[in-house]
């Protein structure tokens, strides 16, 4: 059995699959890629004109996108499940995960891109986790062009920033809700609601778990630097997640 996790380290989708496989004990190759010289790769793994990651290949058998991942290695690999068996709670995790992947996801990702896109030098060994060293020293000359691309792919601006920050705060705030209440989103085991929660907010409180080097408190915005402290108590279940499962 060979799996392949074609990724970029820096994708908090790619962490939920990272997660998946770790959770169920599965082998796998990760294969890193650099945003933008990511296309042609995905492309000709995928024969699809759609160049999103993460993409999985199991043996031939080739699966894009985090949520129809995680369904596949629940279907192929029933051990360790990440879904519960009844279907009431079934559908409860299922939409955990729909509202986070369509929320948290873009939320965290417009909102930490734009403060870290003004610090070249915390963001690029970021961007290039996992790939040759020479990647550092050629997104550091094509800077300009990669913050002006992504910003512009993304939608990624002071305004946006601000809406994304208030999705934030609405979110980490009603999880730290139920996570006082109880120790999992949906019934009394860990799921991929929780799984999908911690994964695409780690970006928010930075655990060691996840393969890129944060930067350092005082490399960051003040801006930034001053909400991710003023998040960290709200972070606290989510923290006990990647501490109890990853």
């Amino acid at each position: 059995m060979a799996i392949r996790l074609y990724q970029f380290a820096i994708s908090h989708y790619s962490e939920k699959v990272r997660w998946a496989l770790d959770f169920k004990g599965l082998s796998y190759q990760a294969v890193n890629l650099l945003p933008g010289q990511h296309v042609a790769t995905i492309r000709k793994v995928t024969r699809s004109k759609h160049t999103s990651v993460p993409v999985l290949d199991h043996d031939g058998e080739i699966v894009q996108g985090s949520a129809a991942i995680l369904d596949y290695l629940d279907a192929s690999f029933p051990d360790q499940p990440l879904i519960p068996p009844d279907p009431d709670l079934q559908n409860q995790v299922l939409a955990w995960q729909q509202r986070l992947d369509d929320a948290a996801g873009p939320a965290v990702r417009t909102y930490c891109y734009h403060y870290l896109l003004q610090r070249p030098k915390a963001v690029i060994p970021m961007l290039t986790a996992g790939t040759p060293f020479y990647n550092r020293f050629l997104l550091g000359l094509l800077f300009s062009k990669v913050d002006e691309t992504m910003r512009n792919w993304m939608k990624i601006n002071a305004k946006t920033a601000e809406s994304a920050r208030q999705t934030i705060d609405h979110l980490l705030t009603e999880l730290a809700e139920v996570y006082q209440r109880q120790p999992y989103l949906v019934g009394d085991r860990f799921s991929r609601a929780d799984l999908t929660a911690a994964a695409l907010l780690a970006p928010i409180f930075q655990p060691p778990q996840y393969p890129v080097p944060w930067p350092r408190p005082a490399r960051l915005p003040a801006e930034l630097r001053t909400q991710l402290a003023d998040w960290e108590t709200r972070s606290e279940g989510l923290v006990r997640l990647y501490h109890d499962h990853r």
